[in-house]
């Protein structure tokens, strides 16, 4: 093992540029839940990728913006995006191919100030039609910092991630795995059933609601061979709820059948889940109840 390369890797960003999604794929299983929304990932985790002779510990990121106030739950996000760069070997930085935004200056800011290799990449060039096009974002973003390398990918097809790896792989120390060969997550099965349940809440919600909505899990068991799952969604206000549930419980019977699906993906047999929307006000601005549901630094 003398050869062996073990380290830490943060994927930073502006919010919607395809992190969780890239994570996936360097991971090679879902270990991030994602949705087109913007603001998806509320908490930093781990997805890791152990291979022959190396591990890469990535650390998944809410997207980054300015401080600009706002509640208790987006400040967690910021904080918890922006201390994800203490402690690792490498940043990869990504972008999308439609090019820098105003947006992306501020995580180009943090992580450029940390002192440390930083890879660019370039994200969903699997919706540019002529590739030659790139050459100009490229030439532009090699003027704005000495990236480590600029490395263009498409996460949600897999196209050129064998490439970003093998950069990342050159800036790692020489030293033995941090985790288990087979541990792919430093998140429990039953932080990953909460996520899924919020993840078809994003997916099949608009306007406010997403964003409105905690899953706390009440029961989390395996009886018979059967996982019984149990889980409270909250929300702000009766409006909300109203619009979870729906006419004659239409919206809420859909949810809970997509985030049983993808339960049963994930944990590779049959699940019994229960669904229950609750009213918490102003919850997302409340340490406590912050706490309580999980958002803690």
């Amino acid at each position: 093992m003398t050869d062996y390369r073990c380290g830490r890797v943060t994927l930073v960003g502006r919010p919607n540029v395809g992190k969780s999604t890239l994570l996936n794929r360097l991971v090679g299983a879902k270990v991030s839940i994602t949705s087109p929304r913007p603001q998806t990932t509320r908490q930093r985790l781990l997805g890791i990728k152990t291979a022959d002779a190396v591990q890469i510990v990535y650390v998944d990121t809410p997207g980054l913006h300015p401080p600009q106030g706002g509640g208790q739950l987006s400040q967690h996000m910021n904080r918890a995006a922006r201390t994800s760069l203490d402690g690792v070997d490498a940043i990869v930085l990504v972008i999308t191919s439609a090019g820098w935004t105003k947006a992306d200056e501020y995580p180009l800011q943090l992580a450029t100030a940390a002192g440390l290799p930083v890879i660019l990449a370039i994200n969903k060039i699997d919706q540019i039609k002529d590739r030659p096009s790139l050459l100009p974002l490229i030439e532009l973003s090699a003027k704005k910092f000495g990236f480590t390398e600029i490395v263009p990918v498409a996460a949600l097809r897999g196209e050129n991630v064998d490439a970003l790896e093998r950069a990342l792989i050159k800036l790692l120390p020489v030293q033995p795995p941090m985790y288990p060969a087979d541990q792919i997550t430093d998140r429990s099965e039953r932080f990953l059933a909460a996520e899924l349940v919020r993840e078809q809440v994003f997916r099949g919600f608009s306007q406010e609601i997403p964003y409105a909505v905690a899953v706390q899990i009440e029961k989390f068991k395996r009886e018979k061979g059967v996982l019984h799952v149990a889980a409270t969604l909250w929300v702000e206000k009766e409006g909300q709820k109203a619009i979870l549930i729906g006419k004659g419980g239409e919206q809420m019977k859909t949810t809970g059948t997509r985030a049983r699906l993808a339960m049963q993906k994930a944990f590779g047999g049959k699940v019994h889940l229960e669904l229950w929307v609750k009213v918490r006000e102003h919850w997302s601005d409340d340490a406590r109840a912050l706490k309580t549901f999980g958002y803690e630094d």
